[in-house]
C-alpha cells in the first residue's frame, strides 16, 4: 500500500512541475508581449495574404533589426531609472562618421572599431552629464539629441555621404535568406540577456533601478553602473549607424530621426518599467518585433504613413498607461 502511494506521488511530481512551469511562464510580461505579437500577426495575415510569405517575414526582420539592437541598450538605461532620447541622432552621426572614414580609405575592420569607439565616447558624454554633473537624464540626452543632429548637419552641410566599403555587408548583406542585420540583432539580444541575467554588473543594473540608495549602501558603484549603460547605448548606436549606412550605401545626416520614440515604445511594450528596476531583454525584442509587424501591416494594408505616426503615438501612450496602472496595483 505504501509502495503504491509513493509511486502515485512520484508520478504526480512531473505534472505538478509542468503546471508550475506553465504558471510561471504565463505570469511573465514577456509572455503577454509574445501573445500580443502572435495575435497581431494572425490579424495582419488574415487581412493581407502577403504577410506570411518567406520574403516578407525576412523583410520584417530586417526592418526592425535596428530598433531591436537599440532597444537592448535603452532597456538597460531604463532599468536603471534613466532614459536616453539621443539614440536617433547618435545613429545618424555614427553613419556620417562611417561615411567619412570610408571616404578616407580606412580599411573595414579599423573603420568598424573606430566608429564603435566614437559611439561609446558619445554615450559616455551622456553618462558624465547624468552622473558627474547631475543633470536629469531626460534633459541631458535631449541636449545631446540636438548636438549630435546639428553636428551631423554641420559636417555634411545637410548632404548625404556615399559609403563605398565592404562594411556595407552588415547592412545590405544576407546569410542565405536571413539578413545580416537580423543576425546581428539576435547576437546582441543573446549577449544582452546573458549580461543582464548572468553577470554581476548586469544584476547591479537592476539593483540600481530598484533602489539606488540601497544599492549604494550595499557597495554597488551606482555612478559607474550608470556610466556603463550609457556607454553600451552609445556603442549600440554606433553599430546601428553602421548597419543603416550599409543598408542605404549612403550616410544621411537626418538618418535615425524619430528612432527614440520607436525604441522607447519597444522597451516599454517589452515589459520594462519607466520607474526602473524591471525589464527583460527578451521582452524588448518581442516589443521591437511588435512594432515591426505593426508598421509592416500598415504598409501591406495601404494605410497612410501619417496614420502610422498616430498609431505609434497611441501605442506608446497605451504601453505607458498599462505600466503605470500595473505599478499602482503592485504598490497597493
Amino acid at each position: 500500500m505504501s509502495d503504491t502511494s509513493s509511486i502515485d506521488k512520484r508520478a504526480a511530481v512531473p505534472g505538478s512541475t509542468i503546471r508550475t512551469l506553465i504558471r510561471a511562464t504565463t505570469a511573465r510580461k514577456e509572455f503577454s508581449v509574445f501573445v500580443a505579437l502572435l495575435v497581431l500577426s494572425i490579424i495582419v495575415s488574415l487581412m493581407s495574404p502577403y504577410f506570411l510569405t518567406v520574403e516578407n517575414i525576412f523583410n520584417v526582420l530586417r526592418q526592425f533589426s535596428i530598433i531591436g539592437i537599440l532597444a537592448v541598450g535603452e532597456a538597460l538605461i531604463i532599468i536603471t531609472g534613466g532614459i536616453d532620447l539621443s539614440v536617433g541622432s547618435l545613429v545618424g552621426l555614427s553613419g556620417i562618421l562611417t561615411g567619412l572614414f570610408a571616404g578616407a580609405g580606412i580599411p573595414t575592420l579599423p573603420l568598424f572599431f573606430l566608429v564603435i569607439i566614437a559611439g561609446c565616447l558619445l554615450g559616455s558624454v551622456n553618462g558624465l552629464l547624468v552622473t558627474r554633473i547631475g543633470i536629469n537624464p531626460f534633459i541631458a540626452t535631449l541636449g545631446m539629441l540636438s548636438i549630435a543632429r546639428g553636428g551631423a548637419l554641420l559636417i555634411t552641410g545637410g548632404l548625404p555621404i556615399s559609403v563605398d566599403n565592404k562594411i556595407n555587408f552588415l547592412g545590405d548583406g544576407y546569410l542565405g535568406p536571413v539578413p545580416v542585420s537580423a543576425v546581428i540583432m539576435f547576437i546582441v539580444a543573446i549577449v544582452g540577456h546573458i549580461f543582464a541575467t548572468r553577470t554581476l554588473p548586469g544584476r547591479n543594473v537592476f539593483a540600481v533601478g530598484n533602489n539606488e540608495r540601497a544599492a549604494k549602501l550595499s557597495g554597488i558603484r551606482v555612478k559607474s553602473t550608470k556610466m556603463m549603460v550609457f556607454m553600451i547605448m552609445g556603442g549600440l548606436c554606433a553599430l546601428s549607424g553602421i548597419i543603416l549606412s550599409g543598408t542605404l550605401s549612403s550616410a544621411e545626416p537626418t538618418a535615425g530621426t524619430g528612432y527614440e520614440l520607436d525604441v522607447i515604445a519597444a522597451v516599454v511594450m517589452g515589459g520594462a518599467s519607466l520607474s526602473g528596476g524591471i525589464g527583460s531583454i527578451i521582452g524588448v525584442i518581442f516589443g521591437a518585433a511588435l512594432m515591426g509587424v505593426l508598421r509592416n501591416g500598415f504598409v501591406l494594408m495601404g494605410v497612410s504613413a501619417y496614420w502610422q505616426v498616430v498609431a505609434i503615438g497611441v501605442v506608446i501612450i497605451a504601453a505607458v498607461s498599462l505600466d503605470s496602472l500595473s505599478s499602482k496595483k503592485a504598490g497597493s
